[in-house]
C-alpha cells in the first residue's frame, strides 16, 4: 500500500464542530490516500480540536498543490487551520549553547546517525569552548559574547544569524542566558529550551548542589516552548529519575544531565514529526 519510505504529514486544528474526524478521513479515503496513523483530540476545555494524520499517497499524479486546492474548501467550512508537511521536509535548526556540551553532544550525535531528521546549519554560543566539536560536524560556529550592556547588540545578531541560515526552530541546548522580552516574542512558538525540574525549587547557581543539601528523592528536567515567561513556557516533555541517600551532589548532576539530554531530544523529535501543538498556554503532543 505504500509509496514511499516516509509518509506524508498532515496536521490541523478548529473548533469544536460535529464532522471534524469525517471531513479529514473522508477526504484521505476519497483521494486515494491509505492513512498509516492517526490521532485525534477534542479539548473541552478550549471547546478546540485537534488532529495529525500520516498517510502515502496511492495515485502516481499526488502532488500538494491538488491536495491544497482540494482541501483548501472543506476546510473552510470548518476554520480549520491546517498544514501539509513533505516526507523528504528536514527542518532547518539553529542550536544555542553555553559551555555545558552535554546537551549539544546528544544533539549532534543524533542528527549524524539519522535519529533526528532535521539539518544543522549553525551553532552560536556566547563561549568559545564548543567551537571544536563544532568544527568536526562541519558546523559553522559563532561566538558571540554578552554583557548587560552588549545584550541588545549581541540578541540583534543572533536574530540574524537565525534569518540568514533559514532556521525554522532554535533550541536552546542548555544556553545559559535569559533572553530578553522582545528575543522571547521573536522566537515564540518556534524555540525550545531544556532546563532542571526539582522540587523545592531551587534558582540560581549549582541547583543540584542545592538539591542534595535539601535531600531530595527525584531530579528531572523540563523541554518546553520558549514564551516571554521565564521558564514557564508551553511544556513539551519532561523527564525524571529517583535518587536517594547515597547519591553525592556530582551524582545528581550526572543523573540530571542525562534526563536533559534525553528529554530534549523527545521534545525536538516531538515537535520536527509534527506532534506537537500549541494549545493557549498548554501543549497537546501526540505519541507514537
Amino acid at each position: 500500500m505504500k509509496a514511499t519510505t516516509k509518509p506524508w504529514i498532515f496536521t490541523a486544528n478548529c473548533p469544536s464542530v460535529i464532522g471534524t474526524v469525517d471531513v479529514v478521513t473522508r477526504f484521505m479515503a476519497e483521494a486515494g490516500n491509505y492513512v498509516e496513523e492517526i490521532h485525534s483530540f477534542d479539548d473541552r476545555e478550549a471547546n478546540r480540536f485537534f488532529i495529525r494524520v500520516e498517510f502515502f499517497p496511492q495515485s502516481a499524479d499526488f502532488t500538494p498543490e491538488e491536495f491544497t486546492a482540494e482541501f483548501s474548501a472543506r476546510a473552510k467550512q470548518f476554520e480549520m487551520e491546517w498544514e501539509l508537511t513533505a516526507p523528504n521536509h528536514r527542518p532547518r535548526v539553529a542550536i544555542m549553547v553555553s559551555k555545558y556540551d552535554h546537551c549539544l553532544n546528544d544533539l549532534l550525535y543524533r542528527y549524524r546517525t539519522g535519529q533526528l531528521n532535521i539539518e544543522v546549519p549553525v551553532i552560536i554560543s556566547n563561549h568559545p569552548d564548543l567551537e571544536s566539536l563544532a568544527q568536526w560536524h562541519n558546523i559553522p560556529y559563532y561566538h558571540l559574547p554578552i554583557t548587560a550592556d552588549t545584550k541588545p547588540e549581541q540578541e540583534a545578531k543572533v536574530r540574524e544569524l537565525i534569518e540568514e541560515y533559514d532556521a525554522e526552530l532554535v533550541v536552546l541546548a542548555r544556553y545559559m542566558q535569559v533572553l530578553s522580552s522582545e528575543m522571547c516574542q521573536y522566537l515564540d512558538g518556534r524555540a525550545i529550551n531544556i532546563h532542571h525540574s526539582l522540587l523545592p525549587g531551587f534558582k540560581g547557581a549549582r541547583p543540584y548542589h542545592q538539591a542534595w543539601e535539601k535531600g531530595v528523592k527525584m531530579v528531572g528536567a523540563t523541554a518546553h516552548y520558549v514564551n516571554d515567561d521565564l521558564d514557564e513556557g508551553p511544556i513539551i516533555a519532561q523527564g525524571i529519575q529517583t535518587v536517594d541517600h547515597a547519591h553525592y551532589p556530582e551524582d545528581l548532576v550526572a543523573k540530571g544531565q542525562d534526563i536533559e539530554r534525553i528529554t530534549l531530544f523527545n521534545a525536538i523529535k516531538c515537535h520536527v514529526e509534527k506532534r506537537v501543538f500549541l494549545n493557549g498556554k498548554r501543549t497537546v503532543v501526540f505519541g507514537r
